[in-house]
């Protein structure tokens, strides 16, 4: 790499750090506005393309919001780009899939002994509902999925950890790799039904708020999953 091209890299990043310390600084929140592109330039004593670029790059990791012809505002937190992050690293071999569930397992556990404290009857009743929803369209993989996947989120929103509802919804695009997966894995319906029951005995230990119960239900799930995804050939 060139030196010019050297120097305009650190102009990019320089920039970048500026543009996160004016939203620390000012106490910047979800939509609020940023310096236009022409006023940063006349700040820093940049380019416009530097700072385009360094709008671009904090896009890219869902820290901004860009639409055309519009300022750049503060972006509302999201799982977005760590969940790209996991699915390249399953991509290319640097992630396994059961490394995912191991965390997961962690993860969830936690999750739902805290939902279990301090959910609202709305929250306990929204779980279930998504437990029940895995019933009703038994017969329908890709319902039953997203029901599961918003019946795990839905958890860990209950568990009043962003930080925890993040990491979940990041687990999600791999999840959807792996899910049709185990559930062609367990051939008889009983097998299936089985899973289903564990959801909705998970909601009801969550509404009666009983921690022990829901974590030990969720290990067990994590547990069963990974050994019908090693079963299955994916590791």
């Amino acid at each position: 790499m060139s030196d010019e091209a050297d120097n305009g890299t650190n102009r990019v990043s320089e920039t970048i750090g500026v543009i996160t310390q004016h939203i620390r600084v000012n106490a910047l929140g979800p939509g609020d506005r940023l310096p236009s592109e022409n006023n940063l330039s006349r700040e820093l004593n940049v380019s416009r393309s530097v700072v385009r670029e360094a709008f671009r790059s904090l896009a890219a990791m869902r820290l901004i919001n860009l639409s055309p012809g519009k300022r750049a505002t503060v972006a509302q937190l999201d799982h977005g780009a760590m969940s790209l992050m996991m699915e390249h690293g399953v991509l290319t071999e640097q992630i396994s899939i059961q490394q995912i569930y191991d965390v997961r397992r962690t993860i969830e556990t936690r999750t739902v002994t805290l939902a279990s404290l301090r959910r609202t009857d709305a929250e306990a009743q929204r779980i279930r509902q998504h437990a029940l929803a895995m019933k009703e369209h038994l017969d329908d993989p890709d319902s039953v999925m997203e029901s599961d996947l918003a019946f795990h989120m839905a958890i860990a929103q209950a568990s009043r950890n962003p930080v925890f509802a993040m990491i979940v919804g990041a687990f999600q695009g791999v999840a959807r790799q792996s899910w049709p997966i185990g559930w062609r894995s367990r051939t008889e319906p009983e097998q299936r039904m089985q899973v289903v029951q564990t959801h909705i005995d998970i909601a009801d230990a969550v509404a009666i708020g009983d921690p022990q119960t829901a974590a030990t239900l969720m290990k067990r799930h994590f547990d069963d999953s990974t050994k019908v995804l090693l079963d299955a050939g994916l590791t």
